[in-house]
């Protein structure tokens, strides 16, 4: 079976969220490179997550911006597969 493309991650977080009645936007900083790809929003919480395809790590800039996010107290996931969209989708927003 052919290793996921980031995209196709990326569709399914959106296609999870929607299923919950979370809220998914594309995250974007045009003058901070690195941030996350998307944030999610539902019942009071909020956390981002970085899509990675099958095995990919983040880069170096990526993984001083997730620190830098977290010592601010969010939450920041990274997932390269369904399982751990869905593992984390069920720890931060109990479905």
């Amino acid at each position: 079976m052919p290793k996921k493309l980031e995209k196709e991650i990326e569709g399914y977080l959106v296609k999870q969220c929607k299923k919950m009645g979370l809220l998914t936007y594309k995250f974007s900083s045009p003058s901070n490179r690195g941030v996350p790809d998307r944030i999610v929003i539902g019942g009071g919480k909020v956390c981002f997550f970085e899509l990675k395809r099958p095995g990919e790590v983040l880069r170096p800039l990526q993984k001083h911006i997730k620190q830098k996010f977290e010592q601010q107290g969010a939450t920041v996931y990274v997932a390269d597969s369904y399982e751990l969209v869905d593992l984390f989708l069920d720890r931060y927003f109990i479905r």
